[in-house]
């Protein structure tokens, strides 16, 4: 039996993407991140910088999600988030994402953050222009 423990929600705003184009493996496209907001009793941050994307290649009704970014906690702390997983572009009531986020930091405060394998899972709304929103919720694996 899987056991999960709540770890935080997230609101991701990605701006309209940029359409690499079709290549033998499939579509690439790069969704850059404009906003995240981490809310959480373990853990609150928002984006740091502005490295922060989602690598996509879709290829039919899945996406391959690739996802670099580094958040600040409220508190000061650094940490760095990267995530693989799928997008079910075909599943009734809207596309869902399902990933596993690992997590990196220096700071002490957070260092539990590099021990831990989480997954998450978001639905995807998608705006004018090609602009999305996802709302994460993430859980860390027991």
């Amino acid at each position: 039996m899987l056991n999960l423990k709540p770890l935080c929600p997230a609101v991701v705003d990605v701006a309209a993407p940029l359409v690499v184009g079709k290549s033998p493996a499939g579509i690439r496209t790069i969704g850059e991140m404009r906003a995240v907001t981490i809310t959480g009793e373990r853990m609150n941050a928002t984006l740091a910088g502005a490295a922060a994307a989602d690598w996509i290649l879709v290829n039919g009704k899945v996406g391959n999600i690739d996802v670099r970014m580094t958040v600040r906690t409220d508190d000061g702390a650094l940490i760095y988030i990267s995530y693989t997983g799928k997008l079910d572009l075909a599943r009734p009531g809207g596309p869902v994402a399902t990933v596993a986020p690992t997590f990196e930091t220096g700071d002490e405060r957070y260092a539990w953050l590099n021990d831990i394998q989480a997954i998450g899972r978001a639905t995807l709304a998608v705006g004018e222009g090609g602009a999305a929103r996802l709302d994460y919720e993430f859980y860390e694996v027991l």
